[in-house]
């Protein structure tokens, strides 16, 4: 047997090679879960040292199970399917990694920014359907001039914004705990909340999911928001009010959303976002490409190894642990 056991409760990978490959160098023996669910996580997690995650929830309950558990390595950014507290409590450092796709979604969020504004989608199936009319995307406003606000200044909306500056956009952001040298340094203008979403024309949503943020962007939110504005979240889902955003596009309070992240993933089909030309959604798809998921599963496996080699990890969530 491996000097080390590592637990995957699941991946959307189409390998684990490049998992395997760094914990390789620690003896460590990998075995993935049959399916994400807490019976099966827990037949290869319960006796594992160290578990890696995806998308699975990690509750409480099944940390309380873990009988050698010294690492929960989170094969993204954000750790909101994890209960930190109850890893906490045991003794086991939360880790995650926040520059794995930096380049990937900041492109996304210009893609669908661009798409909804340029309205491509919907002229596009005009077009395929037999239709060739200029009129049917009138009106379409110029970027350059314009001002994009950002929700969160951290290191992918630190990449959005030279993207947008060579569109001739104006970037202002609003993050209570970035320090104003970071702004400075990227030439963005710190504003407050309510003054992003009056002089925004378009928003993109860059924010953490914690108690503060969810449903951030709600009926009085839009209700601030021009009418000509349009808003992008690649970040996470339940930052939108999804009901209070389609209740927004039929009122005509903003005039339209591109979403990469969606409340329930994937959603309902009987979703009120579904079926509207002013709206694009893609499957929390920003974070891919092919050099994105090897580099994603390369520093997760590596923060494991640290761990398991008595070493301190980069990016740990609870690092009072380690003390």
């Amino acid at each position: 047997m491996a000097a080390v056991q590592i637990a995957v409760a699941d991946s959307p990978f189409p390998s684990l090679d490049p998992v395997r490959d760094v914990v390789s160098k620690i003896d460590g023996d990998v075995q993935l879960a049959a399916e994400a669910t807490p019976e099966a996580i827990l037949q290869v997690a319960r006796d594992a040292d160290a578990v890696l995650v995806t998308y699975a929830q990690i509750t409480g309950d099944m940390i309380r199970q873990f009988t050698k558990c010294r690492i929960i390595s989170r094969m993204g950014i954000g750790t909101d399917n994890i209960d930190i507290a109850a890893a906490t409590a045991a003794g086991i450092v939360v880790t995650k990694v926040p520059d794995y796709c930096i380049d990937e979604v900041s492109d996304h969020t210009m893609a669908l920014l661009l798409a909804v504004v340029r309205k491509i989608p919907f002229i596009n199936a005009q077009v395929h359907g037999g239709t060739w009319k200029m009129p049917a995307v009138v009106p379409i406003h110029r970027l350059r001039g314009s001002v994009l606000g950002l929700v969160g200044f951290g290191r992918i909306p630190q990449l959005v914004a030279p993207k947008a500056k060579a569109f001739g956009l104006t970037v202002v952001a609003y993050d209570p705990y970035a320090s104003p040298e970071v702004f400075a340094g990227a030439g963005v203008e710190s504003v407050d909340f309510p003054t992003l979403l009056k002089t925004a024309d378009y928003i993109s949503i860059h924010s953490p999911l914690v108690p503060e943020t969810k449903h951030l962007f709600g009926a009085d939110a839009f209700r601030q928001m021009k009418q000509s504005a349009y808003l992008v979240n690649t970040a996470r889902g339940p930052i939108v009010d999804e009901a209070a955003l389609a209740a927004a596009l039929d009122a005509g309070e903003i005039a339209g959303a591109a979403l990469d992240v969606m409340e329930q993933e994937p959603p309902g089909a009987s979703s009120p976002l579904y079926g509207r030309d002013n709206v694009i959604i893609t499957p929390h798809t920003s974070f891919y490409s092919e050099e994105s998921l090897v580099d994603l599963q390369t520093k997760a496996a590596e923060e494991v190894a640290a761990v398991l080699s008595g070493k301190a990890p980069r990016n740990p969530v609870n690092p009072d642990v380690l003390q």
